[in-house]
């Protein structure tokens, strides 16, 4: 493409700035070719002549569209080069508030200087599992790319961290290592993720300091090596560091510190354990005061060392090491102020009783006189002699300082071997990240032999970037079949071979260092002899020669070469370090004779453990240079990266003043150009950095094709449309899936497709106005003739009023001339009327007069006749009554002497003597009743006599009133009299009263008159006082209604707080519940994990003994577990053990121990309150039970004297009987055969045999040998009946009397007696057994008790709490056994009460049945008839054998499918044959087999849901059936509230013997497990679905435009897995609601779940809503709010409108709302904030800031108007999150529902396989 036609007006282009390194134009007119200069127009519209380079003729670069400014990748840019890059990282970095930019596979990172909140565990949950290119930049997003390869592509992968202090690399790297700590856990229980977290603290305070940089700049570098095991979760870690500022232990600048770990310990000085090391305040030590800024702002070095020492005991440090390490570092503060005075030019001294030399021995341990020996003088060996020499001052204190930074670089490596050791894992990883944090390219004013060892790191670190960003691009073109043509790229392998070659600079180095005599001069010439005009990256400064310049890749640096030697040598006086190693300080021993631990630690001079500290051993010790040391490790640092795949993050300080949000041009560039960021720009720019797929390309360049160039093939579509639209093809290349386009073309495209859509644009505008012209003109001739209309309207309304106007006068003048007449002829009849009452008024009262007279001589006649009436009446009464009972006392004689006659016949004895015995045994039982009627009623009548005497008070309190009363009256009668008197008087009064009346009268005529006047006057105030009432009354009522409505709505928000109280408090529990389950998971696995261990060690060492106590735990039970004395001490040593072995687990139960001691001590005193209450309980029970046994043989002695009366009452009665019979046989001769005689047999066999039933019933109880002799006895008299037939009546009434049944049974009776008597004794027996047993168990935990106080402290409280946890759980057990024994006696006696109780209904129907006349005893034999039998009444109970149990569950739950059940079967059948089941457990008293069949089906179906608890149908299942199983447990409670649902015949089967209300609870902790399991399920299947339906299909085609994408594509790091569309989610949807309603799930639980759904879709889709920018823009959100509204009716057309699922998607309604409004004005910003209620404030912003435009005529969000937004609402009280939580589960309730199915009616189909199961 010709440049004339880039270059044209208007275009925008980038010219060199000194402020601002490069500024922003715009042609004023066109270029052509051959011209010299542009003509530009800046910014501010000043023009500008742009004079162009004669030489190269080169152009300006040009200046992206906007559309293409903000890019999360830099690679998206159509114009790569420096400005563009800038530009974007500006826009970004202050417009939008973003600090991560890709660029390739670069992450920049700049630091903002600002705490953000965008690093929280929200933002690393949705980074995770996400591809790189799915989200916005973020660190997170390059750590989970590298997670992910790493589990993908197994193989090791590296994260490279760099730039400048004060960029933000350690942040950086820390964030990282936090992100795999918390996505990956541990696979151990040592919590491995947060000790790698805690060596940041530790390095951080040893290894960082203050510079003028950065308050936290890392002066050392470190690559930390996480491991994974197979299943890619953290085993351990390891750390290599690099190249630690020794210097800065002696040396700061201004405003610079020391490590930030010397000035933490001296703000903590103040503790008890620190005095011992005589610190202060930072200021007293020169090694911390030099830089004269010992404070940072916003840091507290007190609570930073408080957070170092937790970290120190995390990974495993001991307070004794912990103390020895502060003790080295406090020795180094006081060596630093050891003052060496000067003797003279060649010797110096140090007073012995320098203060700080003495603390500094004390703390070392070492001679004071020694060590200040050794300080001033260094030994010297020759050939032959050695000798000391004495040092100058100068000398001396360097050496002390060497000293000091030697101390401090073998504490440095130390403390890093520890950490190391504490981050190992004996376990061998699988694979590891390594996470490299290390300096980046420095260049200062002067710089010296760190700036040269960092900036040699960062060209070896350059090579190695360059290499891999050339071979993905080669890979890329390779893998597109693009022809590849080779890249031209920065090479710096001359500059490595120039540092680190054969006679290179580090070669001559080490070679000068051997030099007796070398010097840096010396070596700055061998460098200039060897490298100058030789190399071109070498030059010597004109006017030094004591320094050279390297041309680096990012820069030319001047090294200066004084110190290089001293530095590389590492020196340090060997005499000093033999004092100090004859220390007796154990640690510092340690330190000076072990080489470093730390593998990685090769900042100082590796050393060799020795035996002696022999001077030659010695300085072969320190042989290896510096220099040499750091290559070595830089080499082993490559090799490392080379064999991982790497991922870059490039840090940039933004500015120097630390300001945030805030960009220095100059100092951006210059960190872009040093990091390699500009030189991937350059390496994609020589290519083909732009790249679409076809689909892409075809979606954004739609509008520049014609309807006939779209064809079915995507790619041969665009391959006829870049023919046509770029003419030259070597400007595109195609692809096998995608279109690579050179620098440029991209902006080409988009430019026309802006002019394209422009030109449409001005069409559609030109149609619009068009219509708008002619809608008004229509509108303003339809207000013509609307106004026309009205006018005349108007008139012709004023012609009507005047008429009228001109009617209402004539009728108003009528009207009042009619009042006028009509008010004089009423005031005329008054006066008549008035005359007429008062006439007849007085006519009246005389005639009243008269009638009242005549009506009281009638009422004394009525009185006197109705006396004499009355009087004669009972005269005659009195007669007749006599009368009658002369005849009744006649009648009765005669009736009984009938009665007499009747009772000696036969047939009253007979009737007599029917059910007698049952009568007998009745009256007893009335006898008892009436007895306990009778101390009731005694009661009753204490109570009423009480009642009484108070009442009788009362009322004798009243007749003393009535008393005073009647005085009263005889008073008041005597008033009487003198009141008839006065009334005489009255009523002459009242005559003259009456005169005065008429003169009254006439004066009250006048006074009406004027009265009426009054009267109207006060009508008309009236009628204004009542209007003003109505207003009143009106505004009451408003006010009124207002304070309804007020009181209304703080009843609404009183409520909703407490629902949401409620919500909370749920949520707390149900969250409380799903942690226990996690916790009883995590033991679970923990305990299998421990026999696996315990089973290894037992397999290791066959010989040793080990005990194990294995626990089973059931729902609601508690077992026990028993210990011996033996395993209590095994225990306690393993426990010790463990102690030993595992330290840092012992340090973090320490103030366990002490808690648990506390709790023992609780546990003794409540022991011993409970040992008393024991007592007093035994005691008190002996007492009663005395009591009861005096009261049961009193209750038996009774019993006895009863039932003998009662026998000698029925002899009586049977003598009788039998005189009777005899008598009536001599009388009525009655012969053997005759029907009399038959009759009288049949009655004496039916009474024998009712006389047996009963005597069965007695000796039923327990007394079985008289049962059989009874029934002995009945055969031999049956014989002896039918053997001798004639026998005379007589002769059998006589052998009957003779029988001796009453005897018999009084001997059962006392039989029986003695029984329970026995029992009494043997349960006295036993009762004295348990008490012995108590007292031998109390005895022996006072025995327990002594032996564990002798037992160490740690044992003793382990095994006195597992002592009094099993002494508890076993008296649990036995009280619960005892009264589990008890109810089951009583169950079981009632139900022999109830058996006995049948048996005499049964055998008083048959007695009654037996009852025939004996017409019918002798009737002909009737033909036999078959009885059919009855169908069974069912119970709706299932029956089970005991070894059935587990068959049952394994069919009913393990193995039952759910879909074979859910159709054609009664939905929640499982949990009504469970529910079955129970009941006849219930109904046979069962408890084992209740309790055993619950825990049992309870642990079942936990066990199936942890197989499948991924299967939605399977959990909905058991859903649905545990909250029917629930529901069942409450409708047949028997507790009203439940019950009132049910029919009479469910009632009928309700449980009987049991409560199982805490079961009920146990089952709602289930249901709820299964429910939050049910969301997790439906949260894994929906969750890949929401992102691709709900934010990246196209719903609505032709609404959304692809912008350009860079590298960083979308699902760059994974395959294409096939995208979801919003149909996917919709059908997905419906998959779960009718899954629910086959399953018969409650429609209360639909609601919550589909409401739970709709909030993961809302929150899930919001958060990536939130970090992804190019998901930010107006047509998205129209897309959004059209799948919102599919939503909606998806909930219309299902009925769940109601369930509270559409408010969840209420934020992202407001989210695609904010998307499409007006984002301008000030009245904007007050919408927005009124609109958006349900998002935060930090979202509303931040989707302000993300807000970008795919079209060239959307405007960006300013930040003006973001900050009106902000102002709006600070106000605000909410959460500072950003996002969702997307993991929140609502509480979830369970109504009660109750079923209409009835019990009995469920039968069991015989595909479930349950035949063994029996119906009852």
């Amino acid at each position: 493409m010709a440049a004339s036609e880039l270059y044209s007006k208007f275009a925008r282009v980038w010219i060199p700035d000194g402020t601002e390194v490069w500024r922003s134009a715009e042609l004023a007119k066109d270029y052509r070719p051959g011209d010299t200069s542009l003509l530009l127009q800046l910014e501010d519209g000043t023009e500008f002549e742009y004079k162009l380079d004669s030489k190269s003729n080169s152009l300006p670069p040009l200046r992206n569209p906007d559309i293409l400014v903000g890019e999360n990748d830099l690679t998206a840019l159509s114009y790569l080069h420096e400005p563009a890059v800038l530009h974007n990282l500006k826009v970004r970095f202050i417009d939008s508030k973003l600090i991560y930019t890709y660029c390739g596979i670069v992450l920049v990172a700049i630091n903002p200087y600002e705490t953000l909140p965008i690093y929280g565990s929200d933002i690393i949950h949705a980074y995770s599992g996400q591809n790189m290119g799915d989200m916005d930049p973020h660190i997170f997003a390059v750590a989970e790319e590298a997670y992910k390869q790493m589990a993908r592509d197994e193989r090791n992968q590296s994260i490279i961290v760099s730039g400048e202090s004060g960029a933000g690399k350690t942040v950086s790297a820390k964030y990282a290592m936090r992100y795999f700590a918390t996505v990956s856990g541990s696979s151990t229980e040592a919590n491995v993720e947060e000790k790698v977290l805690a060596s940041s603290p530790i390095m951080e305070a040893i290894g960082n300091a203050k510079t003028t940089r950065n308050d936290n700049s890392s002066r050392f570098g470190k690559y930390i090596e996480i491991g994974f095991d197979k299943k890619y979760r953290i085993l351990g870690a390891n750390m290599r560091t690099y190249l630690l500022e020794k210097s800065r232990v002696v040396f700061q600048a201004s405003d610079e510190r020391n490590y930030h770990i010397f000035y933490q310990l001296c703000a903590s000085s103040h503790l008890p354990e620190f005095k011992t090391l005589m610190l202060g305040s930072a200021d007293d030590f020169h090694y911390a005061n030099q830089g004269r800024s010992p404070v940072i702002d916003g840091v507290n070095d007190a609570d930073e060392l408080q957070a170092t020492r937790k970290a120190f005991s995390l990974l495993g440090i001991s307070e004794t090491h912990q103390m020895g390490i502060f003790q080295v570092l406090a020795a180094i503060l006081h060596l630093g102020n050891v003052v060496v005075k000067e003797q003279s030019s060649e010797r110096s001294t140090i007073p012995v009783n320098n203060a700080h030399l003495r603390e500094f021995c004390e703390l070392m341990q070492v001679s004071c006189q020694d060590m200040a020996h050794w300080l001033c003088h260094r030994k010297l060996k020759t050939a032959n002699e050695i000798y000391t020499k004495p040092l100058p001052k100068l000398q001396a204190v360097n050496g002390r300082d060497a000293l000091a930074k030697h101390i401090y670089a073998k504490l440095f490596g130390w403390i890093v071997s520890q950490v190391n050791r504490a981050l190992h894992s004996s376990t061998k990883q699988h694979s590891f990240i390594g996470v490299l944090d290390i300096y980046g390219f420095e260049t200062f004013e002067i710089n010296s032999f760190e700036q040269f060892c960092i900036n040699y790191a960062n060209e070896k670190l350059q090579q190695q970037f360059n290499m891999h960003v050339f071979k993905l691009e080669q890979e890329e073109y390779l893998r597109e079949e693009i022809p590849w043509t080779l890249i031209d790229f920065y090479d710096n392998q001359p500059c490595i071979n120039l540092i680190e070659a054969k006679l290179g600079i580090l070669d001559l180095l080490d070679e000068e260092c051997k030099m007796p005599k070398g010097s840096d001069d010396s070596w700055a010439q061998k460098l200039y002899n060897t490298h100058l005009k030789k190399s071109g990256h070498f030059e010597k400064p004109r006017l030094s020669n004591k320094a050279f310049q390297i041309q680096h890749f990012a820069d030319k640096v001047e090294y200066q070469c004084e110190g290089f030697l001293e530095k590389n040598k590492d020196t340090v006086n060997e005499e000093q370090i033999s004092v100090l190693k004859s220390s007796k300080f154990n640690l510092l021993v340690e330190l000076l004779q072990e080489e470093n631990a730390a593998r990685g630690s090769d900042n100082v001079p590796a050393s060799s453990r020795t035996k002696m500290p022999r001077v030659s051993q010695s300085l072969r010790e320190h042989k290896k240079t510096v220099g040499l040391q750091f290559r070595n490790s830089l080499q082993l640092l490559m090799e490392t990266l080379n064999a991982t795949t790497p991922h870059y993050v490039r840090c940039i300080k933004p500015n120097d003043v630390k300001s945030p949000f805030t960009l220095d041009p100059s100092r951006a560039v210059q960190q872009l150009r040093a990091c390699g960021v500009l030189e991937t720009i350059r390496i994609s720019a020589a290519g083909f950095p732009s790249r679409w797929t076809y689909q892409e390309f075809f979606s954004r360049y739609r509008v520049l094709m014609k309807q006939k160039d779209v064809l079915a093939d995507r790619k041969l579509t665009c391959k006829n449309v870049l023919e046509q639209l770029i003419k030259d093809p070597d400007k595109y290349q195609f692809g096998k899936n995608k279109i690579f386009f050179r620098a440029g073309q991209v902006a080409y495209l988009e430019k026309l497709r802006a002019d394209k859509l422009r030109a449409a644009c001005i069409r559609i505008q030109k149609t619009i106005r068009c219509w708008l012209a002619r809608k008004k003109y229509l509108r303003m001739r339809s207000a013509a003739v609307t106004i026309q209309r009205y006018v005349r309207g108007y008139q012709a309304r004023c012609l009507g009023k005047f008429l009228r106007r001109t009617r209402a006068a004539v009728i108003i003048q009528k009207n009042v001339r009619m009042y006028v007449a009509r008010r004089r002829y009423i005031r005329q009849r008054e006066a008549a009327v008035l005359i007429q009452r008062l006439l007849r008024g007085y006519m009246a009262r005389l005639e009243y007069r008269r009638a009242l007279y005549e009506n009281k001589v009638i009422v004394i006649q009525s009185w006197v006749r109705g006396w004499l009436a009355r009087l004669q009446y009972r005269r005659t009464l009195a007669a007749v009554v006599l009368l009658q009972c002369c005849v009744r006392r006649v009648l009765a004689r005669r009736e009984l002497k009938k009665l007499k006659i009747e009772a000696r016949s036969v047939e009253h004895f007979k009737k007599l003597n029917v059910g007698m015995e049952n009568k007998i045994m009745q009256l007893q039982r009335k006898v008892d009743e009436q007895n306990k009627e009778n101390r009731e009623l005694s009661e009753r009548l204490n109570s009423l006599g009480n009642s009484h005497t108070v009442e009788t008070e009362r009322l004798r309190s009243q007749l003393e009133k009535l008393q005073g009363v009647e005085e009263e009256a005889r008073v008041r009668d005597n008033r009487i009299s003198s009141l008839l008197e006065e009334l005489a008087l009255v009523r002459q009064e009242l005559e003259k009263t009456r005169e005065e009346k008429e003169t009254v009268e006439e004066q009250a005529k006048t006074y009406r008159d004027t009265m009426e006047q009054m009267v109207a006057e006060l009508n008309e105030k009236n009628s204004l006082l009542k209007g003003e009432k109505e207003d009143l009354n009106r505004l009451i009522q408003d006010q009124g209604l207002q304070m309804n409505e007020k009181m209304e709505k703080a009843y609404q928000e009183d409520m909703q707080q407490l629902k949401v109280e409620l919500d909370e408090e749920r949520s707390h529990y149900q969250n409380l519940l799903s942690e226990h389950l996690k916790l009883k998971e995590r033991y679970a696995d923990l305990k299998a994990e421990q026999e696996v261990a315990v089973s290894g060690e037992r397999a290791s060492s066959p010989g040793r003994e080990s005990r194990d106590s294995t626990y089973s735990s059931e729902s609601q039970c508690t077992h026990s577990s028993e210990f011996t004395e033996s395993e209590v001490s095994s225990y306690g040593d393993e426990d010790v053990m463990k102690a030993g072995m595992n330290l840092p687990l012992l340090l973090k139960l320490q103030k366990r121990v002490a808690e648990i001691e506390q709790q023992k001590q609780k546990l003794q005193s409540e022991l011993d309150a409970k040992e008393e209450k024991l007592q007093q309980g035994v005691t008190k029970e002996m007492e009663e039970l005395q009591r009861a046994l005096e009261a049961e043989r009193d209750f038996e002695a009774l019993k006895r004297q009863e039932l003998e009366s009662e026998n000698k009452r029925l002899k009586r009665d049977l003598n009788e009987l039998r005189q009777s019979l005899s008598q009536s046989a001599g009388v009525g001769k009655v012969a053997p055969g005759s029907p009399a005689y038959n009759v009288l047999l049949e009655q004496l066999s039916t009474a024998n045999e009712e006389l047996e039933v009963r005597k069965e019933e007695v000796l039923i109880l327990r007394s079985q040998l008289v049962s059989q002799d009874a029934l002995k006895f009945k055969e031999a008299f049956a014989d002896a009946d039918s053997s001798d037939t004639s026998r005379s009546p007589t002769c059998d009434l006589h052998e009957l009397n003779e029988d001796g049944e009453l005897w018999m049974a009084y001997e059962g009776l006392k039989e029986t007696n003695r029984l329970l008597e026995r029992q009494l004794q043997e349960q006295g027996q036993t009762h004295e057994t348990e008490m012995r047993a108590v007292k031998a168990d109390l005895q022996r935990l006072r025995e327990e008790k002594e032996r564990q106080q002798q037992l160490p402290q740690d044992v003793r409280v382990h095994a006195s709490l597992q002592h009094e946890i099993s002494r508890l759980t076993r008296d649990n057990l036995e009280l619960m056994d005892q009264i589990g024994k008890q109810d089951k006696m009583v169950r079981k006696l009632k139900k022999q009460l109830k058996i006995h109780m049948k048996r005499i209904e049964e055998y008083e129907e048959g007695a009654h049945s037996d009852q025939i006349s004996p017409e019918n005893a002798f009737s002909e034999s009737r033909p036999t008839v078959s009885i059919p039998r009855k169908e069974r009444v069912f119970q709706g109970m299932l029956e089970y054998r005991r070894e059935d149990e587990n068959r049952l569950l394994r069919t009913l739950i393990t193995d039952l499918k759910p879909r074979g059940v859910a159709v054609g079967l009664i939905p929640g059948l499982p949990a009504y044959i469970l529910f079955m089941c129970l009941r006849h457990a219930d109904y046979a008293n069962d408890d084992q087999r209740v309790r055993t069949l619950l825990n049992s089906s309870i642990n079942s179906i936990k066990g199936v849901l942890k197989r499948k608890g991924d299967d939605f149908e399977t959990v909905s299942f058991w859903l649905a059936n545990t909250c029917r199983f629930l529901h069942c447990l409450k409708q047949y409670s028997g507790e009203e509230a439940f019950t009132k649902h049910n029919t009479s015949r469910q009632n009928e089967h309700c449980l009987s013997n049991f409560d199982l209300a805490e079961y009920r609870q146990v089952l709602s902790d289930l249901a709820i497990q299964i429910y939050q399991q049910l969301i997790k399920c439906t949260e894994d299947i929906l969750q890949p679905m929401i992102v691709s339906g709900m934010l990246e299909h196209e719903s609505i085609p032709g609404v959304l435009g692809v912008k350009p994408t860079g590298l960083r594509k979308r699902t760059s790091s994974t395959r294409d897995e096939g995208s979801h569309t919003l149909d996917s989610i919709l059908q997905q949807l419906e998959l779960f609601h009718t899954t629910l309603l086959q399953h018969a799930t409650d429609p209360e639980l639909v609601c919550q779940v589909v409401k739970q759904q709709f909030y993961i879709i809302c929150s899930t889709t919001l958060n990536h809503l939130l970090l992804r920018k190019d998901m930010c823009s107006w047509s998205k959100g129209l897309q959004i709010r059209y799948n919102v509204c599919q939503l909606e009716e998806w909930l219309m057309d299902r009925g769940l409108h109601g369930s509270g699922a559409r408010e969840m998607l209420e934020p992202l309604i407001q989210a695609a709302q904010l998307l499409q409004v007006k984002k301008k004005t000030p009245e904007d910003a007050a919408a927005i904030c009124t609109m958006c209620t349900a998002l935060s404030a930090a979202q509303i912003v931040k989707i302000l800031n993300l807000y970008t435009p795919v079209n060239e005529f959307e405007e960006r969000v300013s930040q003006t108007f973001i900050r009106s937004i902000q102002e709006c609402l600070k106000d605000r009280k909410e959460s500072p999150q950003l996002l969702m939580d997307t993991k929140v589960i609502f509480p979830v309730t369970f109504p009660f529902n109750p079923s209409t199915v009835a019990l009995d009616t469920i039968q069991i189909p015989g595909s479930l396989n349950l035949s063994f199961l029996t119906r009852v």
